[in-house]
């Protein structure tokens, strides 16, 4: 019990105080934007006062040390999976011209489009901490080995915390296709460099700027979130959401966020969307800004005008005190108009046949 206490609780402690203490940083904390990175960072709207906001101020309190230790140790919530969590082999990638969707597990998802493949947030390690040995760790295994992963032609991050921007994975996949392009928001490109990836290779956006894979367009989009690695909260690198507008199929990731007003213009701007990657897990009310709940992932789905719901963010990583299959089952009763995709870690949707969820997180529980 007291050795499980201190794995889960181990994120309640500042890295910034670990530094204190003299641990010394390691190349897992990232770099620090300087020169004309930097600059362009300032010359942004949404960055001001040495950080950047969201449209509207946000609370990121987490709970008070004695609220997280009652939680942890008198909460009755079944925070894993009884039994091993089904998972899917990858795919034959050959002949995909349309719309395919791989959820790998937590937030990471491989989107096939028209001919194009971009894989959102990899994360391949086995904790999400800037530790091998502290932080929370993977409730299932990655279903897909890295090296089973088809030639890219981009990498979008839709921020810097480290269950989403993991730095083995970025160099393992930088590695094994030099021209890779990543696709991040300000300032996250100071993160690669130090990872040694090429300058070239990658591409920061601000909201509402847009770069293209051929003919499909990507487009960086609000998202109501923080950023830090070094120190949670510093925001010194931006946060979005994401856009995938081919010629026929439009794609829309949420990334981390609250519900917020901005979903509704992302949808009149640049939906109808074919399929929608809704975070619905890691939720609490001691951080209602900046994490939705599943009831809200469902407005956040029809503010933008999604066809297909696929929940990410959940499943995965302990990273709140709900119970592990909690959020899907809010997500299915507060969406029960909705057409809905509650795929296996590595099962390949396409999009236009989807099978109805078929309650396998049930059989694990």
């Amino acid at each position: 019990m007291i050795r499980d206490l201190v794995r889960r609780s181990a994120l309640l402690v500042p890295v910034g105080a670990l530094v204190g203490a003299g641990w010394q940083v390691p190349a897992a904390i990232g770099g620090r934007p300087q020169g004309e990175r930097l600059a362009r960072m300032r010359r942004s709207s949404h960055f001001r006062d040495g950080r950047f906001h969201n449209d509207v101020e946000t609370v990121m309190a987490g709970p008070p040390p004695s609220a997280a230790m009652r939680d942890l140790v008198l909460g009755k919530e079944v925070r894993r999976p009884r039994q091993p969590v089904p998972l899917e082999s990858a795919p034959d990638f050959t002949g995909v011209d349309g719309l395919r969707v791989s959820w790998l597990g937590h937030a990471t998802v491989l989107v096939e489009i028209e001919g194009k493949r971009v894989l959102f947030d990899p994360v391949w390690s086995d904790r999400v901490s800037p530790s091998t040995l502290l932080g929370p760790k993977r409730l299932h295994p990655v279903p897909w080995a890295l090296d089973e992963l088809p030639d890219l032609d981009a990498v979008v991050i839709s921020h810097d915390h480290y269950d989403h921007l993991d730095m083995m994975t970025i160099r393992r996949l930088a590695a094994r296709q030099p021209s890779l392009r990543f696709i991040v928001p300000l300032g996250v490109g100071a993160h690669l460099e130090r990872w040694r990836v090429a300058p070239a290779n990658i591409v920061e956006l601000d909201w509402d700027e847009r770069t293209t894979l051929g003919h499909v367009e990507v487009v960086a989009t609000a998202a109501q979130h923080f950023s830090g690695r070094l120190r949670p909260g510093g925001n010194g690198t931006l946060w979005a959401s994401w856009v995938l507008a081919g010629r026929d199929r439009r794609v829309f990731y949420t990334g981390d966020s609250g519900y917020f007003d901005g979903y509704r213009r992302i949808g009149d701007e640049y939906g109808p969307f074919d399929v929608t990657f809704i975070q619905i897990g890691a939720y609490s009310p001691y951080w209602p800004d900046i994490h939705m709940t599943p009831e809200e992932g469902v407005e956040t789905h029809r503010a933008v005008r999604g066809e297909l719901l696929v929940p990410v963010h959940w499943a995965t990583f302990n990273l709140a005190m709900h119970s592990w299959s909690e959020p899907v089952e809010r997500l299915l009763k507060a969406g029960d108009d909705l057409r809905v995709a509650i795929p296996r870690p590595g099962q390949a949707l396409d999009v236009d046949d989807v099978p109805s969820p078929d309650g396998w997180w049930r059989t694990v529980a």
